[in-house]
């Protein structure tokens, strides 16, 4: 089993930022890809952004330029920084890992963000 544990949502005006982090815990031994997902209220979950233990970056076209996904490997953290946060990006920010083998998905409980002024 793996656990993660997000912070750093909040409250934001249009045009600021946040960071957010997660921490990684149990048996992350066959973790590969760490990422950031996001579901505002009534749409599906999305891609943010992954990222995966060799350091290959993915990211969604709408945050692409304003959101870095960044990894410490030997804290089994993964961080999202969001710069030009737009009302839009309102949503749960869910941090996800992939277990390789088995390939299982995990998921934290989710950290609000709000874009508004």
């Amino acid at each position: 089993q793996v656990q993660l544990v997000e912070s750093g949502g909040g409250l934001v005006q249009p045009g600021g930022s946040l960071r957010l982090s997660c921490a990684a815990s149990g048996s992350i031994f066959n973790i590969n890809t760490m990422g950031w997902y996001r579901q505002a209220p009534g749409k599906e979950r999305e891609l943010v952004a992954t990222i995966t233990r060799g350091g290959s970056r993915n990211y969604a076209d709408s945050v692409k330029g304003r959101f870095t996904i960044s990894r410490d490997i030997a804290k089994t953290m993964v961080y999202l920084q969001m710069n030009s946060l737009i009302p839009e990006d309102t949503a749960v920010y869910y941090c996800n890992a992939v277990n390789m083998i088995p390939t299982i998905n995990y998921w934290g409980q989710g950290t609000q963000v709000t874009v508004s002024s």
